[in-house]
């Protein structure tokens, strides 16, 4: 068997990023990833800013002359242009705006006794105080988003600080996504004898959609070698990965491994991971463009297991990062944190454990009781997955290498 880590390396080494890009407003750009970094036009801030509200002065005059009484020569709220700041006098500044040119230090209005036109200053402030200066926190012609980011909440208020009203990024990752098993059920419909509802299809189609695919749902496929043989041919058409779930083992009512076979290319891994083991990976033929026929593309396919824990964490392990690559991101790999384990899990696992998890109020981590491939409901009790390597039993109060899932989902 592979282990987990020659799998992912030889998954991700076959992905490169799409080469679709397309310019959309910024307001509409979350969670896309960016084809081309994003260079500043200016200065942030663009001048001299107060930090506070307060009043500007000259620190020189203070020093010179001893008075702190001070005529208040103008008002400046943000968003205004200031005059400059007469010698001996103050400005009335608010928050954000900009900073009077002679000013050097602003005074906070608590430091302050105002009368009538006048403002008597009750400390003595070092030049530069309270003030933000022109590009203190970006500089013009600096590249504030690499391309590959991609783009949260606040990278897209970072590009919308500098002025950027659209961002150029690749267009979505194209997944066409089925399933096959003649027992699957779709939830509202009655459950005949020996049927179950397909929990895999909602599960993996917000798994994809969540990480910003374009996502067709083929549905359920019967168990037929002729239909699932139509349904790649039809998916590879316009996608850039073919998910499918189940069906991929060698038996009689197994079909998707000899329709990819007969479609295209596939290799079947056998992984050294619980949950998971098998998965399959290969490609199906596009049909060759009728201006070029000597020429065919191809379209990825991955083949997840049936089983509904197996399909999530080998999806998290091996989809995301091989669909997040395809988009264009740099870096795929989950940030994991070193924790505590508030249990003892006596027996070993030739394999590659994925346990689900939880932290307690204590900061340690708490083990659902039951790690079957079948018990959906610890993906939901859980908060993410001890890596536990092969052949290696868990003592309370080890520290273990925990993913969260929302390094994981995002």
């Amino acid at each position: 068997m592979l282990s987990t880590a020659e799998a992912l390396a030889t998954l991700l080494s076959a992905a490169s990023p799409i080469t679709g890009t397309e310019s959309i407003p910024t307001l509409d750009a979350l969670n896309r990833v960016l084809s081309a970094a994003v260079i500043s036009p200016l200065d942030v801030p663009p001048m001299n800013t107060s930090s506070m509200d307060g009043y500007a002065i000259r620190t020189a005059d203070l020093a010179a002359t001893g008075n702190r009484r001070l005529p208040v020569s103008q008002r400046i709220p943000a968003g205004h242009a200031p005059e400059p700041l007469k010698p001996g006098t103050a400005a009335r500044i608010f928050t954000g705006a900009t900073v009077p040119p002679g000013a050097d230090a602003i005074v906070m209005q608590e430091q302050t006794e105002a009368a009538g036109n006048e403002v008597t200053i009750l400390h003595s402030p070092a030049p530069g105080e309270w003030i933000t200066a022109q590009g203190a926190d970006i500089r013009s012609g600096s590249i504030i988003l690499p391309a590959g980011t991609r783009l949260t909440p606040q990278a897209l208020g970072l590009a919308a600080s500098v002025g950027c009203a659209e961002l150029q990024v690749y267009r979505r990752v194209k997944v066409a996504v089925f399933f096959t098993g003649d027992e699957l059920t779709m939830p509202g419909e009655p459950l005949k004898p020996g049927a179950i509802y397909n929990s895999n299809r909602f599960t993996l189609r917000g798994l994809l959609e969540k990480l910003g695919c374009d996502v067709t749902d083929y549905g359920i496929v019967p168990d037929k070698l002729d239909a699932t043989r139509a349904t790649l041919r039809e998916a590879a058409q316009a996608h850039d990965l073919i998910l499918t779930c189940g069906g991929v083992s060698v038996g009689e009512e197994d079909h998707v491994k000899p329709a990819v076979e007969a479609e295209g290319r596939l290799s079947m891994w056998q992984i050294a991971m619980k949950p998971g083991k098998p998965l399959a990976f290969g490609a199906v033929r596009r049909a060759a463009h009728e201006a070029d026929a000597a020429t065919s593309a191809e379209t990825f396919f991955i083949g997840l297991p049936g089983n509904p824990v197996s399909s999530f964490a080998t999806f998290l392990l091996f989809v995301r990062p091989f669909v997040l690559l395809l988009a264009g991101m740099q870096t795929v790999a989950p940030r994991a944190l070193s924790l505590r384990a508030d249990f003892t899990q006596n027996k070993a696992d030739r394999r590659n454990e994925f346990l689900r998890a939880r932290i307690n109020a204590a900061g340690g981590l708490d083990l659902f009781p039951n790690q079957s491939s079948a018990v959906l409901t610890s993906t939901v009790w859980g908060d993410g997955l001890i890596d536990n390597p092969p052949n290696h039993a868990i003592s309370v109060g080890e520290t273990v290498r925990f993913i969260p899932f929302s390094e994981l989902l995002n």
